[in-house]
C-alpha cells in the first residue's frame, strides 16, 4: 500500500521483499487467505451435515483434505497476481529480492552487496510466531500458522496450544474437516480481547463441534514428540495425545535484524518498533508500519498504516493514527466483530453511566430463517449516548461491524443506528433492533408516559374543540 502510494504520488519507490514467494506477506501466504479459504470448505462440510435444520436431507461428507487445501492454493494463486512484482512495477515500484539491513542514517544494504540510500524509508516486515520453549516441543516438529497451510495430509488428532483468534479458528475448521482436536488454552475463557458474552458464545460453539476445550491448563512439557502433558488449576497433569501439535501463543515484531541501532530507531518492550502518532520512529526519515510495530495485528491496519505513512514521508505531513474506530473479525462460526471499547473497559472510563444494550439472534429473523438464530449484537455508549464501541458475535458479524464502525468513527449515537433502516430480513438489522431496544428503554417508560399521558389528553381536548 505504501510503495502503490508513493509511486503513484511521484516517488521514486524500492520495495525489499525477501520471502522467495514473492510479495504479499502474511495475509496472502500464512495468514487471511489460507485460512478463510480453509475456514470456507469448513463451514460447508458442517452445513452438509447439518442440512437437516433446513429440511434437506443430511449428508457427511467424504473429506478429501488434499483437495481441501488444493482449494487453498488456488485462492492464493487466483489473488497472487493483485501483489506481485509485476503488479508493483507496473505501478512504478521497482523490487528487490532480498533482505536488508540499515547501514547507518540514509542508508540500507540488500543482500548481494547491494546499497541504497534514501530520504525516508518505512519498516515493514511484519512478524513471526511465538513458540514457547516447552521441553521436547521442538522435536514435536509444531506447526506454526506460517507451516500448517503446508499439510496435505489431514492430522487424526490435532493439538492446539492457545485459545485466540488464530487457534478457535483453525481448531474450528480442522473440526469440521474430520480432525480430533483439543485446545489447550491457560486462561478460563477464550479470546480475552472479547466481551465475556462473545467467548462464552464461542466456546459452546466450539464444544457443540466436538472440540475438546481444555482451559485453564498450562502446558508442561512433550514427550515422545506424541503427548502434551498439561497442568490443570489443582496442578493435576493430565496427558493429551496428539499426530500433529498447532503452537497458536501469539507473534512478535521481525525487527530483531534490521540493524536499527545503526540509526538510532528504538524498539518497545515487545520488540516493536517504537513510533509516535505519525508513525515516524525516533530515527529521522524512517517510519514503521503494520505488524512492525506494536499495534493491532492486521492486513487492514497495515494498509491504514501504509496511506498514512506515504503522505508523511514524502510531503511532511501531520497526518495521526487512531485505532478507536479499527474495527476487527474473528472468523470463527459465529463471527466475532469488534470495533471500540467494550462493555468493561467502557465502565472503567465511564462508570454507571455507560450505556450497553444487546440484541439476541434468537430473535433477528433471518438468523432464524437460515436455521442460525444464535450469537447476539451489543452496544456500548458513553452517557451522552454517543456509540463508542460494539460486538456483533452472530452469522455475518464481521460484516456487520463496518457499519458500527463508521458510526464511531463519526461520533455518531446509538440512536443513529435505530434511525438508519436496515433492510429486512438481514443479519445486520441485529444492531438496528439493538439500537431499537435502547430508545424503547429510553422512552416508553413509565417515567416518559407521565408526561406524555398528560401532553395526548391535553390534544384530545384541544381537537374536540376544533
Amino acid at each position: 500500500m505504501a510503495a502503490r502510494t508513493a509511486a503513484g504520488l511521484g516517488a521514486r519507490v524500492v520495495l525489499i521483499e525477501r520471502d522467495s514467494r514473492g510479495p504479499g506477506g502474511d495475509c496472502l501466504w500464512t495468514g487471511c487467505v489460507p485460512s478463510k479459504a480453509l475456514i470456507a470448505s469448513a463451514e460447508l462440510a458442517h452445513r452438509m451435515r447439518n442440512a437437516g435444520a433446513l429440511g434437506l436431507p443430511a449428508n457427511d461428507p467424504e473429506i478429501d483434505f488434499a483437495r481441501v487445501m488444493g482449494h487453498v492454493t488456488s485462492a492464493q494463486r487466483t489473488i497472487q497476481p493483485d501483489d506481485s512484482v509485476e503488479s508493483l512495477e507496473r505501478d512504478g515500484v521497482e523490487v528487490i529480492a532480498g533482505s536488508a539491513r540499515f547501514a547507518g542514517p540514509g542508508r540500507v544494504e540488500v543482500t548481494g552487496g547491494r546499497a541504497l540510500s534514501y530520504r525516508a524509508a518505512l519498516i515493514a516486515t511484519g512478524s513471526r510466531p511465538v513458540v514457547p520453549e516447552l521441553e521436547g516441543l521442538k522435536a514435536a516438529h509444531p506447526l506454526t500458522n506460517e507451516t500448517i497451510f503446508d499439510l496435505r495430509e489431514r492430522p487424526e488428532r490435532l493439538a492446539i496450544v492457545g485459545g485466540g483468534p488464530i487457534g478457535c479458528e483453525l481448531g474450528q475448521a480442522f473440526q469440521r474437516l474430520g480432525a480430533r482436536v483439543t485446545l489447550v488454552q491457560r486462561r478460563g475463557y477464550l479470546l480475552p480481547k472479547e466481551e465475556l458474552e462473545a467467548r462464552e458464545l464461542i466456546a459452546s460453539r466450539l464444544r457443540a463441534d466436538g472440540v475438546d476445550l481444555r482451559l485453564e491448563r498450562s502446558p508442561l512439557r512433550v514427550e515422545a514428540g506424541r503427548t502434551v502433558v498439561v497442568s490443570n488449576a489443582g496442578k493435576e497433569e493430565e496427558r493429551i495425545d496428539f499426530d500433529r501439535i498447532l503452537v497458536a501463543t501469539g507473534r512478535v515484531s521481525e525487527t530483531d535484524e534490521l540493524g536499527l541501532e545503526t540509526i538510532g530507531a528504538e524498539v518497545d518492550e515487545k520488540g516493536g518498533v517504537k513510533v509516535d502518532e505519525r508513525l515516524a520512529t525516533t530515527a529521522k526519515g524512517v517510519y514503521a508500519a503494520g505488524d512492525a510495530i506494536t499495534a493491532l495485528p492486521f492486513t487492514h491496519v497495515a494498509g491504514y498504516h501504509g496511506r498514512t505513512v506515504a503522505a508523511n514521508a514524502l510531503f511532511h505531513a501531520r497526518t495521526t493514527v487512531s485505532y478507536d474506530s479499527v474495527p476487527w473479525t474473528t472468523f470463527t462460526d459465529p463471527e466475532v466483530g469488534r470495533v471500540g471499547l467494550t462493555e468493561a473497559q467502557a465502565r472503567e472510563r465511564f462508570g454507571d453511566e455507560t450505556v450497553t444494550v444487546t440484541h439476541e439472534y434468537s430473535h433477528n429473523d433471518r438468523a432464524i430463517t437460515a436455521s442460525e438464530a444464535y450469537g447476539f449484537a451489543k452496544l456500548v455508549g458513553d452517557p451522552k449516548g454517543r456509540l463508542v464501541g460494539a460486538t456483533v458475535a452472530a452469522p455475518r458479524g464481521g460484516e456487520s461491524i463496518a457499519e458500527l464502525a463508521a458510526w464511531v468513527r463519526t461520533g455518531g449515537k446509538v440512536d443513529h443506528v435505530s434511525q438508519t433502516v436496515h433492510a429486512y430480513p438481514t443479519f445486520s438489522e441485529g444492531q438496528a433492533r439493538a439500537a431499537d431496544d435502547y430508545l424503547r428503554q429510553k422512552y416508553l417508560s413509565p417515567r416518559v408516559r407521565r408526561f406524555t399521558r398528560p401532553a395526548l389528553a391535553f390534544l384530545r381536548r384541544v381537537e374536540r374543540v376544533r
